[in-house]
């Protein structure tokens, strides 16, 4: 449902910038760490200071050792979500290409910790149950899909563009599932100010969200559970709601919806005009995509 081809709306800001698109709604759950460890005006990735939060924060993997940010040139070689799982160790990019999409995995660690354990462990044990994937799936190479199966396939997809629609109110639950923006987001838009909080978990969409563009979709994982923290604290409790929730027998790709992130209410500007929603490009009412 993404469409990188769409036009960025007006006003939108530059990956370049340095630190006042953090102070954008989306990037909330990650505040408490973000704005102190932000790696681009140094280039690089502070380790030492991601491992003091993960210290502070209690990482660690479920059932398993402390979570460790490593530089990834000196990671032990092996499928990257055994390594996490076995070692406690993330392989992190410290600086150039990736550096920004490691930062992202890390802050997200940081915020959702038990969601993350959750997503690892799933991971690592559908690995377990399969051949090893070889020296080509190492953690130079997180991404490799070669015979992944279809929980693997859907927790790379939450883990790299998901969100958690945190939700008590079933008639819009069903309208986000059935992609009817009208009745979500226009007809519902009083409701899902009281009742719905949006939660972007997925890294690979947390860096994206740095130049943020209208057709930009997360993939929404539906969680029956309240939806605003108090101020200024980590979601712990919505983070052990949705890590409880992922289950292997449920999560499956077909199981998250598409949800444009510009279009829930109070994050975009632009979008207080119902006519925001009519862009058939971005508020697409079917699941195909480019």
């Amino acid at each position: 449902m993404e469409a990188g081809g769409l036009s960025r709306p007006a006003g939108s800001r530059s990956a370049g910038a340095a630190g006042c698109d953090l102070d954008a709604p989306w990037f909330e759950p990650l505040r408490p760490w973000a704005s102190r460890s932000d790696p681009r005006a140094a280039g690089r990735n502070d380790l030492d200071l991601l491992n003091r939060f993960a210290d502070e924060r209690g990482l660690h993997v479920e059932d398993g050792p402390p979570i460790r940010f490593v530089d990834a040139s000196g990671a032990p070689a092996g499928a990257y979500e055994r390594v996490v799982r076995e070692t406690g160790i993330v392989p992190t990019r410290v600086e150039g290409a990736g550096m920004l999409h490691d930062w992202f995995n890390a802050l997200a660690w940081l915020a959702f910790p038990r969601t993350k354990a959750r997503l690892n462990r799933l991971h690592a044990d559908a690995l377990a149950a399969q051949p090893d994937p070889g020296p080509d799936a190492g953690a130079s190479n997180p991404g490799s899909a070669r015979g992944r199966g279809a929980l693997r396939d859907a927790a790379t997809l939450f883990d790299e563009s998901g969100a958690v629609f945190a939700c008590r109110d079933p008639a819009l639950a069903a309208a986000l599932r059935r992609l009817d923006w009208q009745a979500l987001f226009v007809d519902g838009r009083e409701r899902f100010g009281a009742g719905v909080g949006v939660r972007v978990v997925g890294h690979g969409v947390l860096e994206k969200l740095l130049a943020p563009y209208k057709g930009l979709c997360a993939h929404a994982w539906v969680v029956d559970a309240a939806s605003t923290p108090a101020a200024g604290e980590p979601d712990d409790a919505l983070d052990a709601c949705c890590a409880a929730s992922l289950q292997p027998q449920t999560l499956r790709a077909a199981s998250l919806c598409p949800l444009p992130l510009l279009g829930v209410p109070g994050w975009w500007p632009a979008n207080e005009d119902p006519r925001f929603y009519a862009d058939r490009d971005a508020f697409r009412t079917s699941r195909r995509t480019r």
